[in-house]
């Protein structure tokens, strides 16, 4: 599949996403017929392997598929970008793991929860896990989950893994009620007893040993959390849009004049819509920058993974203010629970809540490297 069919496909969806967006808000999850759609029209398969039937297109196609699905629902977006990344993350794994997963179908689902709330034990071959894991996002249309969790050795070294489990091994416990992102079906994870072997772990740092593709070079953190963000600058640009549109023949009841013609209405307008092209155009910068020296295979330094995670979280901050700006401008009417733009602006509130979108720790960082500090490597 090329770029550009990828990016139709995603807009030919767009029309039927949005006139479902409140029907999958009432149902707390992503309809099967969606999840079908996404899968037929190749979208999940955008960084699969090409080995297993994937496109192994560049990350940038991947997270625009995203932000077009999000514009018309943020909850199908959401989904869409976490799940679709796993399909990367999968590409890094052994191979025995992708065959686990992909040999009997290609179309399989991965959902994930990586905080490490659960509890690891290494035993022989592998690890036994059991725990409840949280905000499993679309996890009812997912066959396999990727679970985070820490694990001691008896030197007490400290290992932080990622475990491939399969459907059969754990239980979903339907606790998703929340204020945004509500189609998400981001419920919990619950294993009472599961052995993992060693071939279904995997270490971030850890690079692809089946593909020679420049994105499997890429690191885990900024690849996964660009995805994370995605969603948000795509749901904040369809509530401009929205915006937009509406406003161009709304009326001021009190003046009797045109809200498009009042100056601030147009500065609140213009404002969101440079936030939101300036964040996605440093996405862009980050990923060119990245790849470039992917395909020379040299490694991607600190400073710019750094870089790339701080233009992150603040393209979620960017996605916050745009759409704080839409909603402050939309009169009363846009708290009506059929108005998107109410819906986008909670799924945006919503998922800045995910911890890689909280920004603190990343400013800190990239603040901290700017003076010549020494910082954690862990998730940059």
């Amino acid at each position: 599949m090329r770029p550009v069919e990828a990016l139709d496909k995603a807009r030919s969806l767009a029309p039927v996403l949005r006139e479902r967006a409140f029907a999958t808000e009432q149902a707390r999850r992503i309809s099967d017929e969606t999840i079908r759609e996404l899968k037929e029209a190749g979208l999940f398969r955008i960084l699969q392997p090409a080995r297993f039937g994937g496109f192994e297109l560049d990350p940038r196609v991947f997270l625009e598929a995203g932000m077009i699905i999000s514009a018309a629902c943020g909850s199908t977006g959401w989904v869409y970008s976490v799940i679709g990344v796993h399909n990367w993350q999968l590409g890094l794994m052994p191979e025995q793991a992708q065959v686990d997963v992909w040999g009997e179908d290609q179309d399989t689902l991965i959902c994930s929860s990586y905080t490490p709330r659960g509890h690891v034990e290494i035993v022989d071959g592998g690890y036994r896990l059991s725990g409840r894991w949280s905000f499993s996002s679309g996890c009812e249309h997912a066959q396999w989950a990727i679970l985070g969790g820490v694990a001691t050795d008896a030197a007490g070294n400290i290992k932080r893994l990622c475990f491939l489990v399969p459907r059969t091994d754990y239980t979903i416990d339907d606790v998703w009620r929340v204020v945004g992102l509500r189609g998400t079906g981001s419920n919990d994870v619950v294993i009472e007893d599961a052995f993992v072997p060693e071939h279904r772990t995997h270490d971030y740092r850890s690079g692809s040993v089946t593909s020679d593709s420049p994105i499997y070079r890429l690191p885990f953190g900024p690849v996964f959390t660009f995805g994370i963000a995605a969603p948000l600058l795509g749901a904040a640009q369809g509530a401009l849009d929205d915006h937009v549109a509406w406003t161009a023949e709304r009326v001021r009841i009190t003046k009797g004049t045109r809200v498009a013609e009042e100056p601030f209405s147009q500065a609140r307008v213009a404002e969101a819509a440079g936030e939101l092209d300036g964040a996605r155009l440093q996405i862009w910068r980050d990923l060119d920058d990245m790849l470039a020296l992917a395909r020379d295979e040299k490694d991607i330094p600190i400073e710019i993974r750094a870089r790339a995670r701080l233009d992150q979280v603040r393209a979620t901050q960017l996605a916050i203010s745009a759409v704080d700006r839409v909603f402050q401008n939309s009169g009363g009417r846009v708290l009506h629970e059929l108005n998107p733009i109410q819906r986008a602006w909670r799924d945006i509130h919503a998922g800045a809540q995910h911890n890689s979108n909280v920004p603190e720790p990343m400013l800190m960082a990239y603040g901290a490297m700017s003076f010549g500090l020494s910082i954690a490597d862990s998730g940059i």
